[in-house]
């Protein structure tokens, strides 16, 4: 290499290298791929739910008959509860902030879902496109084209649609005030780790949260009936191109959650209900999974970050292995902590109370109003598929537990 090439390589390393190690944590970034040293967790990690989930490392208490933890687990945080009771049967890294990709687009539902009826239409404008990251995925979505607002949603959780979640955005008030709109509800749901910066879960500087949160996004979303839908639609019809004269054609969308439809090598897992995958360059891999064995059986969720193993659908398998884990422990270990209930469901409580009848007994409160609770918690929620209704967390925090058990076309 000539003297002058090698002055000027020289010069460049020694100007982008300390830029490169001070870059922020975009905290999911692989330094284990170049052989260094992978990410470490923080020493002090948010104790919201226990003061275990705030400690470094995997913290499960296996009492006399408990199964062992899987082996190969790879994952940088990992988290196992029972979705009724919001027991943390174990839990790994709970609360490190990291990257979540498409699994914020959960918390974006749950935000958005409640605001949109189904059946509005919308023509897409050249600005509903607007300002979506290279690469991103999308479901198909065309300028001067008219979707109701279940073809996006369901463009949403098939898909990872960026361009839908843009486009119902913009019915939203735009990509500032949803982002907005996502960081209340975060905060609302305690889920304090979360730092919104694009609707969509695209890779930006600053935007984290935790599988501790994502667990409690996939919560919250599952008390409200569409979310269940969507999250649980294997395969559906996506509207094409309206051509003049003739009947708009369709294209069938397939969810991209591999343990709900089996693709690419995976076989579905049992009575599994949803709810989201996600991939970035930054974030690795990411899932939440919610599964029930049978009608009167434990709903276990889990969430799997960034897992290290570079095997074929390492974050599905692991996910796989937590819920298995999850159906046989469950009630045979000491929880490490707790899901906890939103803030809101504390003034439903309050309110509740306030209600409460000379004679001692409670006024009801009408279903058709619980139902259209924004925050789709502190409410009875409608059903899919049976089940009874039963208390989460607090007495005014409840959920129908109608789970959906297998994938719906």
């Amino acid at each position: 290499m000539p003297a002058l090439k090698k002055t000027v390589v020289t010069v460049l390393s020694a100007a982008l290298l300390p830029a490169l190690a001070a870059s922020p944590a975009l905290a999911g970034a692989r330094a284990d791929a170049a052989g260094a040293k992978p990410p470490q967790p923080p020493a002090a990690m948010s104790h919201v739910g226990g003061a275990r989930l705030g400690l470094a490392g995997t913290q499960v208490s296996l009492a006399g008959g408990a199964p062992a933890l899987p082996k190969q687990l790879t994952g940088r945080s990992w988290i196992v509860s029972d979705a009724e009771s919001g027991d943390v049967l174990a839990a790994h890294n709970a609360h490190w902030r990291l990257p979540p990709a498409s699994t914020l687009k959960m918390l974006f539902a749950d935000t958005l879902l409640p605001k949109l009826p189904s059946g509005e239409q919308h023509r897409v404008a050249a600005a509903d496109l607007q300002g979506m990251g290279a690469g991103s995925s999308l479901v198909g979505v065309k300028e001067n084209e008219t979707y109701s607002v279940r073809d996006l949603w369901l463009g949403v959780f098939l898909r990872s649609g960026n361009d839908a979640v843009h486009v119902l955005s913009s019915m939203n008030g735009g990509v500032a005030n949803t982002v907005k709109d996502m960081q209340r509800h975060a905060d609302d749901l305690q889920a304090l780790d979360t730092h919104v910066v694009t609707p969509d879960g695209y890779d930006k500087a600053g935007q984290v949260s935790s599988a501790y949160d994502l667990s409690l996004f996939a919560r919250a979303g599952l008390q409200n009936k569409d979310f269940r839908q969507y999250c649980s639609t294997a395969t559906a019809q996506f509207p094409g191109d309206q051509k003049k004269g003739k009947k708009r054609a369709t294209f069938q969308i397939q969810n991209t959650d591999r343990l709900l439809t089996g693709a690419d090598g995976m076989t579905p897992y049992p009575g599994l209900a949803g709810v989201k995958n996600g991939y970035t360059t930054n974030a690795g891999n990411t899932y939440t999974g919610v599964a029930q064995r049978d009608k009167n059986g434990h709903v276990i969720l889990v969430t799997v970050m960034n897992p290290s193993s570079t095997e074929q659908n390492a974050v599905y398998k692991e996910a796989a292995s937590l819920l298995d884990w999850g159906f046989a422990a469950d009630g045979k270990v000491t929880p490490v902590g707790k899901l906890v209930p939103p803030k809101s469901a504390s003034s439903d409580a309050k309110q509740a109370g306030a209600s409460k009848s000379p004679g001692g007994s409670r006024s009801a409160r009408p279903a058709e109003a619980t139902a259209q609770n924004s925050a789709g918690v502190g409410t009875t929620a409608l059903a899919i598929i049976g089940g009874v209704l039963v208390v989460l967390a607090v007495g005014a925090y409840f959920v129908n537990r109608r789970w959906p058990r297998r994938p719906r076309a």
